[in-house]
């Protein structure tokens, strides 16, 4: 897929791409930190049907949820000839009793047999994380194991 990145002078920058329905989407990036989320009009790619400002937070939210499915759909297609073995990607809500601290504080693997092979957090994926790597609201885990202990993972998250 094509990015194209645009310099908006004394404003920033766009960075977009057109869609296979002949919609561009794309962001804009001010110089002073804010980004919005912008989609053309299908006729008129030229032209705006909806503008919308997104804190950094929600910005690194939106790529979250964009880029884990897509880590997901790459290990599933990696086991899918092993029976037995699950993958499936577990959010981190804001507020879990782990949000602040470690992946090795969960004890998923002890307690669940699951493993967390990444986290993925503002669209970066963070591979084999290390028992001592830090957890944060909003986090997705991205976790391979047993349909019965990724029942019981998601259940620790949630409540400890």
């Amino acid at each position: 897929m094509n990015v194209e990145v645009t310099p908006l002078p004394g404003l920033g920058t766009r960075q977009d791409f057109l869609s296979r329905g002949g919609r561009r989407i794309g962001v804009i990036t001010y110089r002073d930190g804010r980004m919005e989320m912008i989609v053309s009009k299908q006729d008129d790619t030229d032209s705006c049907v909806a503008s919308i400002p997104l804190t950094v937070e929600e910005s690194a939210t939106l790529a979250t949820l964009l880029g884990a499915p897509q880590l997901v759909t790459m290990l599933e297609e990696q086991n899918k000839d092993v029976s037995g073995i699950t993958t499936r990607q577990l959010p981190l809500a804001p507020g879990s009793p782990y949000d602040g601290r470690t992946l090795g504080d969960t004890a998923l693997r002890t307690r669940t047999a699951v493993s967390v092979v990444a986290v993925v957090r503002g669209g970066t994926a963070h591979p084999s994380p290390r028992p001592d790597f830090r957890l944060s609201g909003g986090d997705m885990l991205v976790t391979v194991g047993t349909a019965d202990g990724l029942g019981k993972a998601v259940e620790v998250l949630e409540t400890g």
